[in-house]
């Protein structure tokens, strides 16, 4: 039996660039309120560039030695989500390497509730009391009418943390989500707090495709330790000649 709880790798990706990542560009770049795309949020599709870069993110974990790559994969409800991590699938499976695959509702995108959809000037132009709020709060902690905040998404995270190291210790975890999904593993895994998870939001987004991830140290602690190893790493895209993109998904709201 292992003396560690921990798997020996957790890979955090951020999924492939989205039709809604494209519109919400646009309806920025417009001045306009809302972000015209008809699906659900669940059901936005990649776009064909983020099926170019899950792809190049593919052939990268097919390059890792065998015994490197991914055994376990849980991904995301979204669309956007699960086919990303179908890509690397698809590159990896000949390998056998991988034996559960399981999507994973806790690893859904943050609930924006009323705010879906809109844009910065969408927000201040239909909301502008919950704009002065979110101001006033900040995004940590302001749970929008219908939505989350960042400490809700915590919450449901730190229930999936439990599962991987009751289920999944030793093994090498695919965990395939959104930007906040991404931002507030971190919180939990490098054990910040508010002021320093908020500073690596602001300071960039997470790329699309991107990969940060943790590498087992079973000699530190009494259970092992997790180490940051990558952080927001787009070698495998830039390598492809897949552009890099990391514009925020289509229910996130601004920053602040």
């Amino acid at each position: 039996m292992s003396s560690h709880k921990w798997p020996e790798r957790i890979w955090l990706v951020r999924h492939g660039q989205s039709a809604g990542n494209v519109a919400r560009e646009l309806a920025e770049a417009g001045g306009f309120a809302l972000i015209d795309i008809a699906e659900r949020d669940i059901d936005v599709p990649l776009s064909a560039l983020g099926e170019q870069q899950a792809q190049a993110l593919g052939r990268w974990f097919c390059e890792l030695p065998p015994a490197e790559q991914p055994t376990v994969v849980l991904t995301s409800p979204y669309l956007r989500a699960r086919h990303t991590a179908d890509a690397i699938l698809q590159s990896i499976d000949h390998h056998d390497q991988v034996h559960t695959v399981l999507c994973d509702e806790r690893l859904r995108e943050k609930e924006f509730g009323v705010l879906d959809r809109l844009t910065r000037h969408g927000i201040a132009q239909k909301h502008p009391a919950l704009h002065e709020q979110r101001e006033h709060v900040g995004k940590f902690y302001f749970r929008p009418p219908g939505g989350e905040s960042w400490c809700d998404v915590i919450l449901r995270l730190r229930n999936v943390l439990d599962t991987i190291t009751r289920e999944y210790p030793d093994e090498r975890v695919l965990i395939v989500g959104h930007q906040v999904i991404v931002n507030c593993f971190r919180y939990l895994l490098e054990h910040l707090n508010e002021e320093k998870i908020l500073d690596i939001d602001r300071a960039s987004d997470v790329p699309n495709c991107s990969v940060t991830s943790y590498r087992l140290n079973s000699a530190a602690g009494k259970f092992g330790q997790l180490e940051l190893e990558l952080v927001n790493f787009v070698a495998p895209l830039l390598e492809s000649g897949a552009p890099v993109t990391s514009a925020p998904d289509i229910s996130a709201a601004p920053k602040p």
